[in-house]
């Protein structure tokens, strides 16, 4: 069922969100603005979050209501994928974030394995383009679309950053406890095939 109420709390939010967006009736935006509200009440009660952060991470965007972008750069070196250890819970994943406004994907692949891991990196091809919520990720408040991008290192030396504190190279048969938030141990298997296969066709939901 938490994957219901979410998902039903993610509906209402979206509708209303497009109704504001669109809608010129001063009483239907009064309507909308009541499903924000619900849909943040929804949240309020099934989590420990308070209502102000509910509403301001997952209730106050405007305009026509679409999915966020994760991009995360895949970086294989002697048969090994490059990762990096989140300092905010203390497990492995990808480089990558959010999509930056102004960058394409491929800019934003090579900035972030900088920021996050110290290497220069040029991006050489889409892996995957993922929906999070088919593929097995904590529940989350948005609808996320998940970019695989495979770069290729050009300099740089490891290092961590704000938002990592260690980098390192693993194999497959060797993977750290990983951040499910950002990725699964299914999805870097499935890097790993792209090692084994560069041919096989992008992945994508």
């Amino acid at each position: 069922m938490t994957q219901k109420w979410l998902e039903w709390a993610k509906e209402i939010q979206a509708i209303s969100q497009a109704g504001l967006a669109y809608s010129k009736d001063v009483y239907d935006k009064e309507r909308f603005e009541q499903l924000r509200e619900l849909s943040v009440s929804i949240l309020h009660e099934y989590t420990d979050m308070e209502h102000e952060k509910i509403r301001t991470l997952f209730a106050s965007d405007s305009g026509y209501p679409t999915p966020k972008v994760d991009v995360r750069g895949v970086v294989f070196q002697e048969e090994k994928i490059l990762l990096v250890k989140e300092r905010l819970d203390g497990a492995w994943a990808l480089p990558g974030g959010w999509a930056d406004i102004g960058l394409s994907a491929k800019e934003v692949a090579v900035k972030e394995i900088k920021e996050e891991s110290g290497y220069d990196a040029r991006p050489v091809r889409l892996l995957a383009v993922l929906d999070k919520k088919f593929h097995n990720h904590p529940p989350a408040s948005q609808h996320v679309y998940k970019m695989f991008i495979q770069c290729e290192l050009t300099g740089g030396e490891a290092a961590g950053g704000v938002e990592t504190s260690e980098v390192g190279f693993f194999s497959e048969n060797n993977l750290p406890e990983l951040s499910l938030e950002r990725n699964t141990k299914e999805q870097l298997q499935q890097m790993f095939e792209y090692l084994r296969n560069p041919a096989k066709d992008v992945w994508f939901d």
